[in-house]
């Protein structure tokens, strides 16, 4: 076998790795929301899978430095102030792959992210070691997005309490922080008693999004482009999801549109200090 050929397999297992898993997670959204909200839950293997090829593509700039903005104890869709930072977020984390993917993409490049964590999905359990060193320096955030993903707006006061709790104790021992004082809301659900609960949980920011990559459910990667094309805008907090592999084809894109529009990425602590 002749060194292109091998390569060639060698490109081969790595894209089937990153787009063979499509089980059904065998924990059930507890009051969700109607089937056409609701978001797939994928199987995580028992150990990590991360791709084995490096993302080609320049190193990303630093985080603007200079004074913080501190947050009011209401709901946010971007980031305050003027500035050119974007804050990209990843929710769930249903397919472990695609989390061991981002952990990669965000080694390779220094791109920062705020993940929004499902603690039920046993990818955060699969990436605990090589995930914990990016969250102690602070190049990846991480928040609290319940334990496994209801329409919080469907649940009594207790239930929610519970959904944020448990996610709480999670983080806290497995990566030695709580998310404070971010949440987000499945499908962005959320009323006076969903705040009141989460913010004595100290989650006193609910935290929504100014545009979306709209991969909660599986598109194709020209969407997904097409998506970040309209919505990587300054200051912007854009959503993505770590449930399908198609982000995972399509990281050198993304930092294309990030270098051509000059933004910064930043995680949300980057930029912002704790209601007080």
């Amino acid at each position: 076998m002749n060194r292109r050929q091998w390569l060639t397999l060698l490109a081969a297992g790595t894209a089937a790795a990153l787009s063979g898993c499509d089980a059904t997670h065998p924990a059930a959204i507890s009051g969700a929301a109607p089937n056409h909200l609701a978001k797939r839950m994928v199987a995580a293997p028992s150990s990590p899978v991360l791709p084995t090829t490096r993302v080609a593509v320049p190193l990303l700039p630093a985080p603007p430095g200079g004074p913080k903005t501190r947050l009011p104890r209401r709901a946010i869709t971007t980031l305050p102030g003027k500035g050119n930072t974007l804050a990209l977020t990843v929710d769930d984390g249903a397919d472990a792959d695609v989390v061991g993917a981002y952990i990669k993409f965000a080694r390779d490049t220094g791109a920062r992210f705020t993940f929004f964590v499902t603690a039920a999905y046993s990818s955060w359990t699969v990436h605990r070691d090589a995930l914990r060193p990016l969250v102690e320096s602070g190049q990846i955030q991480l928040g609290n997005h319940t334990w496994n993903h209801p329409a919080l707006t469907k649940l009594s006061a207790a239930r929610v309490a519970d959904q944020l709790e448990r996610t709480k104790t999670f983080l806290r021992k497995t990566f030695g922080v709580d998310g404070t004082p971010f949440y987000r809301p499945p499908y962005g659900f959320r009323n006076a008693t969903v705040d009141r609960v989460a913010a004595e949980h100290g989650y006193t920011v609910p935290t929504l999004w100014y545009g979306s990559l709209a991969d909660s459910s599986i598109v194709t990667e020209q969407y997904l482009i097409q998506m970040a094309h309209k919505y990587f805008n300054p200051q912007a907090i854009v959503i993505g999801h770590a449930n399908h592999p198609a982000v995972t084809h399509c990281y050198n894109q993304l930092v294309d549109v990030i270098k051509q529009r000059n933004l910064s990425m930043v995680t949300l602590n980057d930029v912002t200090l704790p209601p007080v």
